[in-house]
C-alpha cells in the first residue's frame, strides 16, 4: 500500500508542475499576446486573471489529495483527517464547476467571434470536475460510514 501511495504522490505532484508551467507558459504564446510586454499580458487582460483565481482550488485539491494519499500510506484511512481531506477534495471540485461556469458566461457574452475553443475547454473542465465531486462525495459517504460502523463497535478512530 505504501509504495502505490507514494506513486499517487508523485503523480500528483507532476501533474500540479505541470499545470503550474501551463498557466505561466500558454499566456505567452497565445495568439493576441504573441507580441505583447509582460505588462500587457498579466495586467491588461482580467480573464486571465480570473484563470489563475480559478486555478485555487485546484491547486489545494491536489495538496489535500496528496495528503489524503499520504494518510494513506499510513494506513490511517479511517480517520477524520482523511474524511475532512476527502471533504475538501469535494468542495474545491464544486468551486472548479461554478468558476468554469461563471467562465463560460464570460466567454458567451464577449464581442469574439471565437468562442469555440474556450467553450469546449469549460465544458471538459466542468465535465471532469463533476466527475470528480461525484466520485470522492461516494468514497466520502463510504468512509463516514466506515467510521461510524467503527466508533460504534467502541474501536478507537
Amino acid at each position: 500500500m505504501k509504495r502505490s501511495a507514494i506513486f499517487l504522490q508523485v503523480a500528483i505532484v507532476l501533474i500540479g508542475i505541470a499545470a503550474l508551467a501551463f498557466l505561466l507558459w500558454e499566456p505567452h504564446i497565445e495568439g493576441r499576446n504573441a507580441h505583447s510586454t509582460l505588462f500587457e499580458i498579466y495586467f491588461k487582460d482580467p480573464f486571465l486573471a480570473y484563470a489563475y483565481v480559478t486555478s485555487i482550488p485546484f491547486f489545494l485539491g491536489l495538496n489535500q489529495a496528496f495528503k489524503f494519499l499520504g494518510y494513506a500510506g499510513q494506513n490511517k484511512l479511517l480517520s477524520l483527517a482523511a474524511l475532512k481531506a476527502l471533504r475538501i477534495i469535494k468542495y474545491c471540485a464544486i468551486s472548479i464547476i461554478g468558476f468554469a461556469a461563471v467562465g463560460e458566461i464570460i466567454i458567451m457574452l464577449s464581442s469574439s467571434d471565437d468562442r469555440a475553443g474556450g467553450v469546449f475547454m469549460g465544458i471538459l473542465i466542468t465535465f471532469s470536475a463533476i466527475i470528480v465531486a461525484i466520485s470522492v462525495g461516494k468514497f466520502e459517504r463510504i468512509l463516514q460510514n466506515s467510521i461510524d460502523i467503527r466508533s460504534q463497535n467502541n474501536l478507537t478512530v
